[in-house]
């Protein structure tokens, strides 16, 4: 399943009024210009898109409260209204089945967080500077899009701001130009990305790279990872960040091939309440950089979801379990490996502190409201776990390797993973599923071969 998965049928069952599942997109082409003193930004974008099985009276994006100036389907001026985030445009004539059509629209304003039950997400204006946090429903705050996880894109992304400035997203850094006193940063990236997943970072920051190439010692290249952070915190960050080069390297060995180009991070110029991740890319706030590695279970937690969320990607909300769960239980791995608490540990401390709390949430469904609770993490982490006390290491690590080869840059559900696993079971896994993701009710802690 290495081919790019279609869009599922039918709306996210969370969120609606997000997305339109009746198309599916194919590259986002993003020029933008953002101000900081003035929090103002203008862009044009241009989607290239495709119709499903069914004509297309209209076209229905997602974008937040912008000023309109154009908009073109196919190069020529088209009717549309705009309200409510939603862009509905409609030519005169209905798009066939399965027609390649695209989309220009140019907007300015003054870009600002989506409300939603977890505060502002989205574009978010920092004391100097940008960022976006999308996760889930924030992209529309910055730029048109068809919002939903199972429509991934490839982008390219050019961004005009003060020279002063560095601008930072996801993917292959293309060129870097400067005329007077603003310079273009141009990106692009290539691999299928959820619209959620694709974030931008401006602020004064320092380039810093974390690998070296060596061609000549006959090893593999490490994935090329660079750094942008204020130049104050270089002390804490080398020391806090020293290991992530290791922490790839073993996450590539298993969890699978990096599934991207390259990996960035970013520490903002701002305290944040947690980490980012967004496609080759993840955020860290000035409080997770101490010089002590206080934070290093977070660096692994976001690097994790290039794997887990990022390049295996949900079909729809309902199933965060599948990002979250593997993203805690990267911590753990890590932790065992590097000479840490061992995985069976932290899956003990993990079952303690759930068994004191309500037995209301059931992860492979655990609602909007529920989907980021802190006990969907710690309960996905405990399903993994029991996932390979029950299989062995010598069977679960191949089946995470295979999972990733097999749905690289693709969107899965729960029911794909469990179908997946059975196959390097010798008993069937339907009770085991059933009690750790189904049924509200905390199971016995599971424990690996050995561990009492």
């Amino acid at each position: 399943m290495n081919a790019r998965q279609v869009s599922t049928p039918g709306p996210d069952p969370y969120f609606p009024d997000h997305g339109d599942p009746r198309y599916r997109v194919h590259h986002y082409d993003l020029d933008l210009d953002y101000r900081p003193m003035s929090n103002r930004l203008s862009g044009t974008a241009r989607i290239s898109a495709q119709t499903g099985p069914a004509p297309l009276a209209d076209i229905a994006l997602d974008l937040a409260a912008f000023r309109i100036q154009r908009v073109l389907l196919d190069g020529r001026p088209v009717r549309y209204t705009h309200r409510a985030g939603k862009l509905r445009i409609r030519p005169a004539k209905g798009l066939a089945p399965d027609a390649a059509f695209t989309v220009e629209v140019r907007y300015s304003g003054n870009p600002r967080p989506v409300r939603s039950p977890w505060g502002g997400l989205g574009w978010e204006e920092l004391t100097d500077g940008a960022l976006v946090a999308s996760q889930p429903v924030g992209a529309p705050s910055w730029y048109p899009c068809n919002d939903r996880p199972a429509d991934k894109a490839a982008y390219r992304l050019a961004i005009t701001t003060p020279s002063p400035y560095t601008a930072v997203t996801g993917g292959r850094l293309l060129a870097r130009t400067t005329r007077a006193s603003s310079t273009t940063w141009v990106y692009e990236q290539p691999a299928p990305t959820s619209p959620y997943l694709v974030t931008v970072s401006l602020g004064r920051y320092t380039a810093v790279p974390l690998t070296a190439r060596d061609p000549s010692d006959g090893r593999p290249a490490p994935v090329p990872q660079t750094a942008y952070l204020p130049a104050r915190l270089l002390p804490e960050f080398t020391e806090d960040f020293a290991r992530q080069t290791r922490m790839m390297q073993y996450f590539e060995e298993v969890f699978g091939p990096y599934p991207f180009e390259e990996y960035t991070v970013v520490v903002a110029d701002e305290e944040l309440d947690v980490p980012v991740e967004a496609q080759g890319i993840a955020t860290f706030g000035t409080n997770h950089v101490d010089g002590a590695r206080t934070f290093e279970r977070l660096i692994a937690h976001e690097l994790a979801h290039q794997w887990f969320g990022n390049s295996v990607s949900l079909a729809d909300w309902q199933h965060i379990w599948l990002n979250e769960g593997f993203a805690k239980y990267a911590e753990w791995l890590w932790s065992e490996h590097s000479g840490g608490r061992s995985a069976a540990a932290h899956a003990a401390t993990a079952h303690h502190l759930l068994a004191c709390l309500p037995q209301n949430l059931r992860p492979a469904d655990p609602g909007r409201w529920l989907m980021f609770d802190d006990r969907l993490y710690e309960r996905g982490g405990l399903t993994v776990h029991a996932l390979r006390c029950a299989l062995g290491d010598d069977a679960f690590f191949p089946m995470l390797r295979d999972w990733t080869s097999l749905h690289r840059h693709s969107v899965v559900t729960t029911t794909d993973f469990t179908t997946h696993t059975q196959h390097y079971a010798t008993a069937p896994l339907d009770d085991l599923f059933d009690a750790w993701l189904r049924k509200p009710a905390l199971p016995p802690l599971p424990l690996l071969p050995g561990w009492s």
